[in-house]
Parts: C-alpha cells; structure tokens; sequence
C-alpha cells in the first residue's frame, strides 16, 4: 500500500475521533443520553448516532466521486441550519420532560383489595427493561445522518479531491466514520455516566441533568440558526 494512502487513512482514523467532539454532536448526543440511565444504551446512542453520520459521508463521498460534485458555502451554511434546528427540537423537548407534566405518569396500584393511585417520573427507560433496538437507535441514526455533512465533516470531503485512488477515497471515508463512531461511543458513555451513577430516587438531580443538556443543546441550536447571519 502507498506510503501516502496509510498516512491519510491515519489522518482520517485521528480526525474521525476529533469529528465526535464537535459542539454541536455533544450537544445533540447530551440530550438523547440523558434520556437513558443504562451506560450500555447510551454507548449504543452513540455507535447509532456514528453509524448514521458514516452512512451520509459514504453517500457523499460517493457522489463527489462520482458525478464531480463539491459542496458549495452556501450548500454548508444551510446544512449547519438545519442541524441547528434539530438541536433546538431535541433541547426543547428534554426540557419539556424535566420541567413539565409529561414527566408525571399515575398508575393504579392495589393493595389487599384497596386501590391506590400513585405518581411516578419517568425520565427514560427502566435499567435493564428491553426496547428493541431499532427503537432505541433510531432516533440517533437520524442525527447522525444529518450531521452527516455539517461542521468539519464538509471539510473532510476535501480530502477526498488529494486521494488519486477512487477505492482508496472511500476508504479513508469509511475509517474516518470508523474514527467519529468510536468516538462518539466513547463520548455518549462518559456524557451518560451522570445519569447511570444517579441514585433512582435522585429526582432533581436526574431533571437538573436534563435541563442543563436542553439548554445547552436549544442555546446552540438558535446561535447556529441566527449566529452566523448576525
């Protein structure tokens, strides 16, 4: 193999990892962990959220190649909109579960004949309860295809223009979302151990979490929408 082609598979595999800890994924990762108190489910969140963002650089990069397209400021400025639209919907909706009544869930309990009405708060699923995973991963997928091409990801695509070996292109495509996947893991399971070494019971704690994720998350959300127009 070329001596150039493995230096830039390893740059790829280093700015792969960089990639996971762009602002923006933290913050769209933050608030889907928060919503999990498994370490293991929120790590899945993240090799989800990896493999959608492999997935549209693949997409891409084919593209590039094969129809000679480039991606245009303009194109770059839209898609960074668009992921700071998806940052404010997901930081709303995390405050909606820690400040409002969907929080708030009353079953009815009996007990030696007399039934009891009870209320509970449900910040996510119960540890060790089983959601199918198309279920828990589909909603980081998402994410991740959308940030697919937004931030440094677009940068990376420039790349591809040095590499002479289409089959070379596409597989530093492929370790660089080989580098972000591992990376975002990595990163979804240090953002969810708050919520993992939680006591159950801790329910402010647990709702202050969330909250501090859905503001960080919507706070940069609105800069990416109104920021870079100012």
């Amino acid at each position: 193999m070329d001596v150039s082609l493995v230096t830039a598979l390893g740059l790829g595999l280093t700015l792969g990892l960089r990639h996971a800890l762009d602002a923006d994924h933290i913050a769209a990762v933050s608030t889907l962990v928060t919503r999990e108190r498994g370490l293991v489910r929120s790590c899945l969140l993240g090799a989800f959220w990896g493999a959608g963002h492999t997935l549209a650089l693949l997409g891409a990069g084919i593209a590039v190649l094969a129809f000679k397209l480039t991606i245009t400021p303009g194109l770059e400025a839209a898609l960074e909109r668009i992921v700071g639209l998806v940052l404010v919907v997901l930081g709303s909706h995390v405050l909606l579960r820690a400040v409002g009544g969907v929080l708030l869930h009353a079953h009815d309990h009996a007990h030696d004949g007399v039934t009891h009405r009870h209320t509970h708060l449900h910040l996510g699923s119960p540890a060790g309860a089983h959601v199918h995973l198309v279920r828990l991963g589909g909603r980081p997928f998402l994410v991740g295809l959308l940030h697919g091409l937004a931030g440094s990801a677009a940068l990376m695509l420039l790349v591809l223009g040095t590499i002479p070996s289409p089959i070379g292109a596409l597989v530093y495509l492929f370790v660089f979302g080989v580098g972000s996947t591992a990376g975002m893991l990595l990163l979804s399971g240090l953002l969810g151990l708050p919520m993992a070494l939680a006591a159950p019971g801790a329910r402010r704690l647990q709702a202050a979490i969330q909250v501090v994720a859905g503001v960080g998350s919507a706070a940069l959300g609105i800069w990416m929408l109104v920021g870079p127009a100012a």
